[in-house]
């Protein structure tokens, strides 16, 4: 079963078409924005378009699309967090863990939930992707690399010729070869990394292209029955990924309600759901609950001013504001506990 077809995008994916057609195309590129928004389908997707055989790239129909739509490109490799290898694994079980995983990708349509904690990039991956971008092409003209959630490279100090090896690729790729990375957290990337690759933004879904999304019979069957498309966009707020994932954003709900009604706790609250956000290491979840925060005061927002409760109304969308800065200082390093810290006390002047 194909892919499905990639949704939204369309200015990124023009400039991006164009670069290519162009030859101006940067061979290492990384695709940057919020969690969940489909910044490895978009990647596919470019992968598909420098590998189509048509004109007008992508056509859908030529073998190198259909080979791309079906996971069988031998020239394109998808690299993304995978459990730890038991045992003394090297590249060649390396290559057999990523060929399942992303052929079980392709046969849930490319609707998967997003890593565990525990999941990374392994030194034994790097070491099969050197060993891949070595070879030449094998249908095509080019080799594409997918990295996805390259934030998750998990570097290791007893084998930094790995490491060295794949950032001379970044730096250096063969004539042939495209390298494209994604990730929901920039700052979290080696530097080194990052001064070897060119950067692209990849924004949130515009409601229209949500529910286009939404309507697709594969996704509806994935989300089952129980709650409105509306509930479901509002909480995922443009990043299609969130939907399949509705156990996790439901707890993650739950939290944000609890993080709302701390503030209004006293300090004593305050300081207990502040720690309880942990450290540096949580900012992806932390960044999900103030996710869901913006949406509980959206509808809180809302709500209050269609009753007439102007002032309720106003402290909701202040509070909104507040939120929107936390978020921006979590994509910046800066510690959950602190942000919650301080967001919460902005946010014990909400009310009822």
């Amino acid at each position: 079963m194909p892919l499905l077809p990639l949704v939204g995008h369309t200015t990124l994916r023009d400039h991006l078409a164009a670069q290519w057609r162009a030859q101006r195309l940067p061979a290492s590129i990384l695709l940057h924005g919020p969690e969940g928004v489909g910044k490895q389908r978009l990647a596919l997707w470019l992968g598909q378009l420098m590998l189509c055989e048509a004109e007008s790239a992508p056509c859908g129909e030529c073998q190198g699309c259909r080979y791309v739509l079906a996971g069988q490109h031998p020239d394109l490799h998808w690299i993304f967090p995978r459990p730890k290898l038991t045992g003394d694994a090297g590249p060649d079980e390396a290559k057999e863990d990523l060929d399942q995983a992303f052929a079980d990708r392709v046969k849930d349509h490319g609707l998967y939930k997003r890593p565990g904690g525990s999941e990374g990039i392994y030194v034994y991956i790097g070491r099969l992707l050197v060993k891949q971008a070595a070879l030449s092409p094998a249908l095509g003209r080019r080799k594409i690399f997918i990295v996805g959630d390259a934030e998750r490279m998990v570097p290791q100090a007893s084998s930094p010729e790995a490491a060295n090896a794949f950032l001379k690729l970044l730096e250096e790729p063969p004539a042939n070869t495209t390298f494209i990375l994604t990730s929901s957290e920039p700052t979290s990337l080696l530097p080194t990394i990052r001064s070897r690759v060119v950067s692209f933004r990849v924004s949130r879904l515009a409601d229209a292209d949500m529910r286009r999304f939404v309507a697709q019979p594969a996704v509806r069957e994935r989300l089952g029955a129980g709650g409105s498309d509306d509930e479901r966009l509002r909480l995922c707020d443009g990043a299609p990924g969130r939907l399949l994932s509705h156990d996790e954003q439901a707890a993650v709900l739950s939290r944000a309600r609890a993080f709302i009604d701390a503030a209004q706790g006293g300090r004593e609250r305050w300081l207990r759901a502040a720690f309880g956000q942990g450290g540096k290491g949580a900012r992806g979840a932390f960044s999900d609950v103030l996710d869901a925060v913006s949406v509980l005061l959206h509808q809180r927002a809302r709500d209050a001013a269609e009753a007439g409760r102007d002032q309720a109304a106003i402290a909701a969308a202040r509070a909104m504001r507040a939120v929107e800065d936390a978020k921006l200082a979590a994509q910046q390093n800066v510690s959950p506990q602190l942000l919650s810290a301080r967001l919460l006390r902005e946010l014990s002047h909400l009310g009822s």
